[in-house]
């Protein structure tokens, strides 16, 4: 039995009914033309007959699941494909607002421990004809970028192929999967880690020194709000997606980026949402945004919405400005604190950064603590996280991927998750929220178009 790493073992200490920790993600697919009915069957036979298993889907904690399991994993020879791969229909009329129902009630509920991981859920009778699938996997397993990663490659670029595997198929290469440690490299890296870390005190110095000169960066205390309070086991999502020439629009006309535009949308549908509510702060909310440190000239993953690679490992606090009444002061403001913190990371190395980012994020590990979240403040009030996606249209086995939508983790004191993909030419966005904590969820999508069109009227 392989030994669990601390990073993993983690997830499944902290995990609860009230907190579960598995990522998901939502896909739809426009089936090929002149298809009928029998390709959704064909979809699930290639889901539930992949040939061999990767061995990252084999995986499960040992026996017993409560104790050992956290600190080892098993690998199961046999899977049970039909107890994986399941058979669904959305219920009529058959709309979005019904699947959305079921992926709310899917993700809410707790992975089998004694089995991998993961499940798959392929669903028809949708109205319009496409067909949804709906995966999670537990984050001991797989983290959200990667997994989103890992069901890229398992798309074509090619209409025509009908070779796709699912990402649980073992890969023909022999990739796609997460590579094991080198323990050398790990040893030397480690070595270099020390040294990095040995400058984070006087980095912490100058970055103070620069906060007290500045005076105006965002710090990791946000006002309280109904979106940062205990959460419970219940999850409510909701999806819509956006053309990413609306959003490079405005970037254009404002002389901002498109991630400050898309936290400009967050900061307007938060704001309207919470008025609606009669909850909205005095005090400007902020917002958490993971860093590429491969493209650390961006305030979130991804760039400029070009779909660049690298792993947030990072993170910002930035300035959501939504006690400003007009879209035009907020966007300003936001561009503003997304500078200034980048400016702060600027000489910072990558090992510094996460150093840095854990020091901003250490609240989220206290939160457990009885009574912590109900007497401080949150570091901020809202996760909002941009994943670089597929830049042109792909396909699984002849079937055009029509939606890429992220379900994420909620968590005490942070009871509602934004984050968006790129996906050809549209920026795919997934809220997912605590059902009892975040009421009428599905509202941020009208108030979000909302704030976008507000944008367009100010900058057009």
């Amino acid at each position: 039995m392989p030994f669990m790493p601390p990073t993993d073992s983690m997830f499944l200490l902290v995990e609860s009914r009230e907190h579960p920790m598995h990522v998901g993600g939502l896909q739809l697919f426009v089936p090929p033309e002149g298809s009928g009915p029998e390709f959704v069957r064909e979809m699930l036979d290639a889901f539930r007959h992949p040939g061999e298993i990767s061995p990252l889907f084999r995986k499960r904690p040992a026996e017993p699941v409560g104790s050992l399991g956290n600190t080892w994993w098993r690998t199961d020879e046999t899977i049970d494909h039909e107890y994986h791969v399941r058979h669904s229909a959305v219920p009529q009329p058959g709309r979005i607002r019904e699947l959305l129902q079921l992926t709310s009630r899917w993700h809410g509920s707790l992975l089998d421990r004694h089995r991998p991981m993961w499940e798959a859920h392929v669903i028809e009778g949708l109205a319009d004809g496409r067909i949804a699938v709906y995966t999670k996997i537990h984050h001991s397993m797989l983290d959200g970028v990667a997994a989103l990663r890992l069901m890229q490659r398992t798309l074509s670029d090619d209409p025509d192929a009908r070779d796709c595997l699912p990402p649980w198929a073992q890969p023909r290469s022999g990739g796609g999967v997460p590579r094991g440690l080198d323990p050398m490299a790990l040893l030397r890296s480690g070595a270099g880690a020390a040294g990095e870390l040995a400058g984070l005190l006087p980095a912490s110095l100058r970055i103070g020194s620069q906060i007290v000169r500045d005076g105006d960066v965002t710090l990791p205390r946000a006002p309280k709000t109904m979106l940062n309070g205990p959460v419970g086991g219940a999850r409510r999502f909701a999806a819509q997606s956006w053309e990413t020439d609306r959003i490079q629009g405005v970037a254009k006309s404002s002389a901002t980026t498109m991630n400050d535009v898309v936290l400009a949308m967050v900061s307007g549908a938060l704001r309207d949402y919470l008025l609606e509510q009669g909850a909205l702060p005095d005090e400007p909310m902020t917002a958490m945004v993971p860093v590429s440190l491969s493209l650390r000239a961006d305030a979130t993953t991804g760039g400029d919405g070009d779909g660049g690679g690298g792993n947030a490992v990072g993170a910002i606090v930035v300035n959501l400005a939504t006690h400003r009444e007009h879209g035009a002061t907020r966007l300003e403001e936001i561009a503003y604190s997304s500078r200034q913190a980048k400016k702060i990371m600027a000489d910072l190395t990558p090992t510094q950064i996460l150093a840095f980012s854990a020091l901003q994020m250490l609240p989220l590990a206290l939160a457990p603590i009885p009574g912590f979240v109900k007497y401080t403040h949150p570091p901020f009030n809202v996760i909002v996280s941009n994943v670089p996606g597929p830049r042109g249209p792909m396909y699984f086995n002849g079937a055009r991927l029509d939606g890429l939508y992220p379900v994420s983790i909620v968590l005490d004191g942070q009871a509602l998750n934004i984050t968006l993909t790129s996906r050809d030419k549209h920026l795919d966005f997934g809220i997912t929220g605590c059902r009892r904590s975040v009421p009428h969820l599905q509202r941020l999508l009208i108030h979000l178009e909302s704030a976008l069109a507000e944008l367009e009227r100010s900058w057009g």
